[in-house]
């Protein structure tokens, strides 16, 4: 069952997400201002939404792990931030790109860009302190503590654009305070591809839980050898 499920999200997830892709690039107009690269928004904000709803996820999981003790929910964590994690660097990546082009410069030391920056290194050395701890129930509660931390920095990647006005351009979207300046089709553009974004996203992830299983099975049998 839950293999079906999984080929049905990726692959719903794909076709869904190059559907739009051709309503991005042959349906949507150019840009007044930024002309075509514009377009990179559409991969850029869904990766943003998508990570950040991924991290905020694995906190709450993080949290049932530190509540109850059940290595499942660490496990689900695990696997939810590792995926979001890519989606984030696929955000740092089409933003720069957009930098470049626009501003004429691949990276800045801007207040959202830092903060950014600063939560790929959080969520990198996550995944770096998973593999460097083996007993499990260790690993968990370390993992669970700096997956909630790292939740403090996505609120001010969120709300940088909000408290300090630099070189990042400011809200678009109609769901923020302040924003709302983005065309009606454009912005439903976003919402259709953060939809497929999330669908991808949760098929990777249910590929990593099984993986994941594997790995506490393991960690099973080494604590009986052990013992």
């Amino acid at each position: 069952m839950r293999d079906k499920l999984t080929y049905a999200l990726l692959a719903g997830g794909g076709l869904f997400f190059f559907v739009n892709l051709y309503g991005v690039f042959n349906i949507l107009p150019d840009e007044a201002a930024q002309g075509p690269i514009y377009r990179i928004f559409f991969l850029h904000l869904p990766a943003a939404i998508t990570c950040f709803v991924g991290f905020f996820t694995a906190m709450l999981l993080s949290i049932g792990y530190l509540s109850t003790g059940n290595l499942t929910y660490d496990a689900i964590a695990a696997s939810v931030n590792e995926v979001s994690l890519i989606f984030a660097l696929i955000n740092v990546v089409t933003g720069s790109i957009w930098a470049r082009i626009i501003w004429g410069i691949w990276w800045t030391w801007d207040y959202r860009l830092t903060s950014m920056f600063v939560c790929l290194l959080i969520y990198t050395g996550y995944l770096l302190l998973r593999k460097s701890i083996d007993e499990p129930t260790q690993r968990g509660r370390l993992s669970a503590a700096l997956s909630i931390f790292g939740c403090v920095d996505i609120v001010i990647v969120w709300k940088s654009i909000e408290w300090f006005r630099t070189q990042h351009p400011g809200p678009v979207l109609s769901i923020r305070t302040g924003g709302g300046n983005i065309d009606p089709n454009m912005e439903a553009m976003v919402y259709r591809n953060v939809f497929a974004f999330l669908m991808i996203a949760a098929g990777i992830i249910l590929v990593r839980m099984k993986q994941e299983e594997t790995e506490r099975e393991i960690d099973g049998l080494r604590r009986l050898a052990h013992a």
